[in-house]
């Protein structure tokens, strides 16, 4: 059963956070948990967020591998949560340091904690997981893309349309600019803003609090230079990319995405030689945030995938 109680506006007390120094010197926040000493080990698992994501939007999720045996590691990429440094607003002109992140992170783990060795990636930070794969092929028994940005939900503009228009405004000068304008307020339940990302009017309610006092995390809407970077680095996972990926890889998506394409998820699905698709009908991009009749799902999937690499308990 994938339930269990947990405040989720609370770092349960056996999270030790630290900060990582990146390849390039910048720093990031590490959030980790460990099973206890002589407890059984499934494995590790390195969880990745999306674009304005904290380590603690996600605890439940993190809290719930735990629950099952995983040493778990959480990160907030740098621009964003924790991690912002000189970023505040999350600016990105390349995705290229987050895929050298995400590789050191990666070997990092396999350094000091036991396998086998699994990594999540929800909306961009399933982006940079497989570009990670495809490109740096680290040591990885498994991996799990969930509503992964392979490509961007433009609509209603056509995707060559709407990169070009990020381009073309990047080329102007205006790439540090909000693609749109947001209100000043933080969208309340019950707004569009939660029906994209999920019908759980209380996780969704749980983001705005942490929003409150940490209100640097809210980066507000992409730039129109995060965008650029966002579709070329979309380019670079072709089908021709991904056909020599051989990591075993679970990738969960919704045909109602409203943010990230779900025809490109199931184009990539096909591509892979190793990988396994499911797409729900009827949900919010946040799956792991969802309500629990989605939630529930998902994670249980999630499991079923991840034991055919569990270490014997």
């Amino acid at each position: 059963m994938a339930t269990h109680d947990l405040d989720r506006r609370r770092f349960p007390e056996d999270s030790a956070v630290s900060r990582w120094r990146a390849p390039d010197g910048w720093t990031c926040r590490l959030v980790e948990r460990r099973q206890p000493a002589g407890a059984p080990v499934r494995g590790s698992l390195l969880f990745a967020g999306g674009r304005g994501d904290f380590v603690e939007k996600y605890l439940e999720a993190q809290d719930h591998w735990f629950r099952r045996g995983w040493n778990v590691t959480a990160f907030d990429w740098r621009g964003q949560g924790a991690s912002r440094g000189a970023a505040e607003d999350g600016r990105v002109d390349s995705f290229d340091a987050m895929v050298d992140d995400l590789e050191a992170l990666l070997a990092r783990m396999r350094s000091n904690s036991p396998g086998p060795f699994a990594a999540i990636g929800h909306s961009m930070g399933g982006h940079v997981l497989l570009r990670t794969l495809a490109e740096r092929r680290p040591e990885l028994d498994c991996a799990v893309l969930v509503a992964p940005m392979l490509g961007i939900n433009s609509m209603p503009l056509p995707p060559f349309a709407a990169a070009s228009t990020a381009a073309m405004m990047t080329l102007f000068g205006w790439g540090g600019q909000p693609a749109w304008q947001q209100p000043a307020a933080p969208p309340p339940p019950g707004s569009l803003r939660q029906n994209i990302l999920t019908s759980s009017k209380e996780r969704y309610s749980d983001e705005l609090w942490w929003w409150e006092r940490e209100p640097g995390y809210s980066l507000g809407a992409p730039s129109w230079g995060w965008l650029k970077a966002a579709y070329a680095s979309c380019d670079r996972l072709s089908p021709a990319a991904l056909r020599d990926v051989r990591c075993p890889i679970l990738l969960l998506g919704t045909r109602s995405d409203r943010l990230v394409s779900p025809r490109a998820i199931r184009r990539s699905a096909a591509a892979l030689p190793n990988a396994q698709l499911l797409m729900f009908e009827n949900a919010g991009h946040e799956l792991l945030r969802e309500a629990d009749p989605v939630r529930v799902k998902a994670l249980d999937a999630i499991d079923s995938f991840l034991e055919r690499f569990a270490a014997e308990r």
